[in-house]
C-alpha cells in the first residue's frame, strides 16, 4: 500500500463535497500534468490511502483521508468537447489523461495546515514543502502519512 497527497481548491471541490458524493467516492479527475498522470496511471493501486489537501484556502491544509477504490483509468473528461479539461489530441484508443477514484475514509476532526506540516521536523523532505514543488497529485511516505493523521486527530 502507498500513500498520497491529492490537492484540490475547496471552492472547486472540497472534501465537504466528497463527503456528500454518491457513496462518498468520486472519479479524481482534469489532472493535466504529465508526472502526476504517470502517478494516476502506473503507481496508484486499489487501498491506497490517500491526504486530500485544500490549496488555495485559508489556510491551506489536510482536510481529510481518502482511499482509492479504482485504480488508473482513462479520465473521460478528455475526450469531452464541452468540459474545461477537453484535450483534442486524445482520443479514446490512446488516451493521455487518467483517473483514479477515491472515497471518504474520514474528516480530520482538525485541518492539519500547510504551515504546520513546514515547522515539523519529520515532515521536511514532504514534496508539498519542496521548494518549486506544485503537483497536484504527490507521494507521501508511511511515516509522513501516519503522523499527518495524528496531528489532524488530536
Amino acid at each position: 500500500m502507498r500513500h498520497w497527497l491529492l490537492k484540490t481548491e475547496p471552492g472547486v471541490f472540497s472534501f465537504d463535497d466528497l463527503l456528500q458524493a454518491p457513496k462518498q467516492t468520486t472519479g479524481w479527475n482534469g489532472i493535466r500534468n504529465y508526472q502526476a498522470r504517470n502517478f494516476l496511471r502506473d503507481q496508484m493501486e486499489e487501498g491506497d490511502r490517500v491526504l486530500i489537501y485544500h490549496s488555495s484556502a485559508d489556510p491551506p491544509a489536510v482536510a481529510g483521508l481518502a482511499e482509492v477504490v479504482r485504480a488508473g483509468y482513462p479520465d473521460p473528461t478528455q475526450f469531452d468537447a464541452k468540459d474545461d479539461h477537453y484535450d483534442p489530441e486524445s482520443t479514446p484508443a490512446a488516451p493521455r489523461w487518467y483517473q483514479v477514484d477515491v472515497k471518504a475514509v474520514r474528516k480530520l476532526p482538525r485541518s492539519v495546515s500547510l504551515e504546520e506540516i513546514r515547522r515539523t521536523k519529520a515532515l521536511a523532505k514532504m514534496p508539498l514543502v519542496q521548494r518549486g514543488q506544485r503537483l497536484s497529485v504527490q507521494p507521501v511516505g508511511t511515516e509522513e502519512y501516519e503522523l499527518i493523521v495524528r496531528m489532524g486527530s488530536k
